[in-house]
């Protein structure tokens, strides 16, 4: 970031700040809201600005020393200095190019995960579990909260299908890139002559509406189905009809949640994944509409594409939209995801040519 940008964000936090001190600021709390965030992100943005700056200095200041300096002792200890200082100024010049990056509308809304078994039957159904495993650890490093809002398990301990909430800073800036299908590769726990196998699960990412978004969901458009809850809950759940599934009949679109002892509370889950889902759907038709070029050329990220592959023999991910493989995959399952998600995001937030 050079003095002219670092200029005009100063210039633009005086402005945000003035305008946030006013008494009728709060009076439009989704454009309070807006006006927080932008708020947040160009402070951020200015305080890595001055971190680097002062790592740059403490830099220079020691190596000016070293060329004059003959104690071997010191000498050892500058140099050991100069490498922290630039370790640290390496990942702060980072943090602060994807700062840079022109920020989304939707960066710190909650988003929901939808993980379905594809082909692969049981394999597929196991990988699910290992998917949500690989989101939950990463969601614990970025300091995001989690959320189960439906499952279904398989027979082996996998799912055939589950739904999470997740929330926090940037959380849907850094996992809206997840949709699509993702094959994995490897030899299953019941595969006796230790063959390799493809499987595959889809992945789709959704918005949860925030409370002044406009989804209309009419009483005559949907019919409620309550049914006894089945799988894991013990003895309690499955004595009421708990469980419950809305169909939007306009849509066809069908959500079924049974994660609480209470119908109430499972209802109000379903109602959530619904009016997201809806709104997934008339967002991704704005989208088409609107930007039909540019999607044809990078692809939508919708749960069609196959976005990713797992191969486990080689600890090998490759994500086939960015061209890039790491051999780093034991880690990436444990949840180190950033890096990808880093790449996708400085990906597709280039201007299209």
């Amino acid at each position: 970031m050079d003095s002219d940008q670092c200029a005009t964000i100063l210039a633009r936090l005086a402005e945000l700040e003035a305008e946030l001190s006013l008494p009728d600021s709060v009076s439009d709390m989704k454009k309070y809201r807006s006006l927080t965030q932008e708020h947040a992100r160009l402070s951020e943005l200015k305080s890595l600005y001055e971190l680097v700056a002062s790592l740059e200095k403490q830099l220079q200041d020691n190596q000016e020393l070293l060329k004059s300096e003959s104690d071997a002792e010191f000498v050892a200890v500058l140099n050991d200095d100069c490498q922290k200082l630039s370790d640290q100024l390496e990942k702060t010049k980072h943090k602060l190019e994807m700062q840079l990056y022109p920020p989304g509308p939707y960066d710190d809304a909650n988003t929901i995960i939808e993980m379905r078994a594809g082909a692969g039957g049981q394999e597929a159904a196991l990988f699910v579990a290992d998917c949500l495993r690989m989101y939950s650890m990463y969601a614990d490093k970025m300091g995001w909260k989690q959320e189960r809002l439906s499952a279904t398990e398989s027979d082996l301990g996998g799912f055939k299908e589950f739904v999470a909430i997740f929330s926090g800073p940037k959380v849907y800036r850094y996992l809206q890139y997840e949709s699509g299908t993702h094959r994995v590769q490897r030899v299953p726990e019941t595969e006796a002559q230790g063959r390799v196998h493809t499987s595959t699960i889809t992945v789709a990412v959704l918005l949860e509406p925030q409370d002044d978004d406009e989804i209309e969901i009419r009483d005559e458009d949907i019919r409620i189905d309550t049914t006894r809850s089945s799988g894991a809950g013990g003895q309690h759940v499955n004595k009421t009809d708990s469980a419950v599934r809305i169909t939007h009949m306009p849509s066809g679109i069908v959500v079924f949640c049974q994660e609480e002892r209470s119908q109430h509370k499972n209802k109000d889950k379903a109602f959530r994944l619904l009016r997201a889902k809806l709104a997934e759907s008339e967002r991704l038709k704005k989208k088409e509409e609107a930007d039909a070029a540019r999607s044809s050329q990078i692809g939508s990220g919708d749960r069609s594409e196959k976005i990713r592959t797992y191969n486990f023999s080689q600890n090998r991910l490759t994500d086939h939209r960015i061209n890039v493989t790491k051999y780093n995959l034991n880690q990436i399952m444990d949840g180190d995801l950033e890096e990808i998600s880093e790449a996708l995001i400085a990906h597709y937030s280039r201007p299209s040519v």
